[in-house]
């Protein structure tokens, strides 16, 4: 386990220690940190490593299903898809459902690098679970889960 990092320190009157945004967005970067340090050999971001994910699971989401699937607008989704083009990992195919769609599919070196990725993410969830007991890991879901869902 890591040091854990000092505390932003409050001064009498100083109300930011008491926000909440600012809470998780410092947990947020604790996990960032976290998977940068574990994940840097893949040379992949997390969302990169979602939408590899999503599309190894989805064969022949377009770039539609997949904004909708990680909530990002549609411009920042087809940014990592032409990042993970460009790195061979991923190819477009002619949807099989609609001719005005295209779909997308693992290369044989993006199912690599899945299989890759799904066995990191192990050891990454394991890290961050591992603070928690499990009703804990329970009640949490559900509290983040008000927040995006």
């Amino acid at each position: 386990m890591q040091p854990r990092r000092a505390r932003l320190p409050v001064e009498e009157g100083d109300d930011l220690g008491g926000v909440l945004g600012l809470r998780v967005r410092r947990a947020h970067g604790a996990i960032q940190r976290h998977f940068s340090e574990h994940f840097s050999d893949l040379e992949l971001t997390q969302k990169q490593i979602s939408v590899l994910w999503l599309v190894g699971d989805r064969s022949g989401a377009a770039q539609a299903d997949l904004a909708r699937a990680l909530d990002m607008d549609r411009a920042t989704t087809m940014a990592l898809v032409h990042s993970l083009e460009r790195r061979g990992l991923l190819g477009r195919t002619p949807s099989t459902t609609d001719r005005r769609r295209i779909a997308f599919a693992l290369t044989e070196e993006g199912k690599t690098m899945l299989r890759r990725a799904k066995a990191a993410i192990g050891a990454h969830e394991d890290w961050l679970k591992s603070r928690f007991s499990k009703a804990e890991l329970i009640q949490l879901e559900a509290l983040l889960e008000r927040i995006y869902g």
